[in-house]
């Protein structure tokens, strides 16, 4: 997907909402579009093969094809760099939970579902993009690392919320919600720590299989 090549001030700290309004219509199942501008795909490749602090400002600009100086006019600094593949991958999955609860409705038990297919599948999908935004928290400054940690929160309340309702309305029979909605993230996340294309199960039948344990999970009826 084409974009408009993001300004310096843009990208010196997380904003949440730099996604563009044809990425905004996109269906959140839907991953067939890298959605990362160039440099900041080339950063994650980076960052992924070496490591953030074993990554050169140099050596990301020769992946992108730039000069360092033209890497410097889009991203003021390495860190900018880390800021924004982080704030991206926290919009992006936060959009998508949010038309994956329009599609569930008022089910309890149906936003659920979905919010768990939703995050097992963005882990699968963009899993390097998740694995980053995990793993280099503590390479943030104090601003941008409230700032992230304020965005997942606010993602984890999500599933916290619904197994709470579930709880409360006796869909769900698990006595211990909090910790049970704890676990359940934990799960979700982890997939980008271990899963790899190509393997015996595809992102969405793993989705599938999570959404099954994920019920039994929280003591729920089984998923139709």
């Amino acid at each position: 997907m084409s974009r408009t090549p993001p300004q310096p001030v843009r990208h010196s700290a997380p904003s949440g909402t730099d996604l563009d309004d044809a990425t905004q219509d996109s269906s959140w199942r839907d991953y067939g579009h890298a959605d990362l501008p160039a440099i900041l795909g080339s950063a994650l490749e980076c960052f992924i093969s070496q490591g953030y602090h074993g990554t050169t400002i140099r050596e990301v600009a020769a992946h992108a094809g730039l000069s360092v100086p033209g890497l410097y006019y889009h991203y003021a600094s390495k860190h900018a760099l880390l800021v924004a593949l982080m704030s991206h991958a926290m919009s992006d999955l936060w959009r998508r939970s949010e038309q994956a609860l329009a599609e569930a409705g008022d089910s309890v038990s149906r936003r659920f579902d979905l919010l768990i297919e939703c995050m097992v599948l963005f882990h699968a999908r963009r899993r390097e993009l998740a694995f980053i935004s995990f793993s280099e928290i503590r390479s943030l400054d104090a601003e941008a690392r409230a700032e992230h940690i304020a965005a997942r929160d606010r993602q984890q309340r999500l599933i916290e919320d619904v197994v709470r309702d579930g709880a409360r309305g006796g869909e769900f029979a698990t006595p211990f919600p909090r910790e049970v909605s704890t676990a359940l993230i934990t799960m979700c996340t982890g997939v980008a720590q271990w899963f790899h294309p190509g393997g015996t199960l595809s992102p969405e039948d793993l989705a599938q299989r999570y959404r099954r344990i994920a019920r039994m999970t929280v003591g729920a009826a089984p998923d139709a």
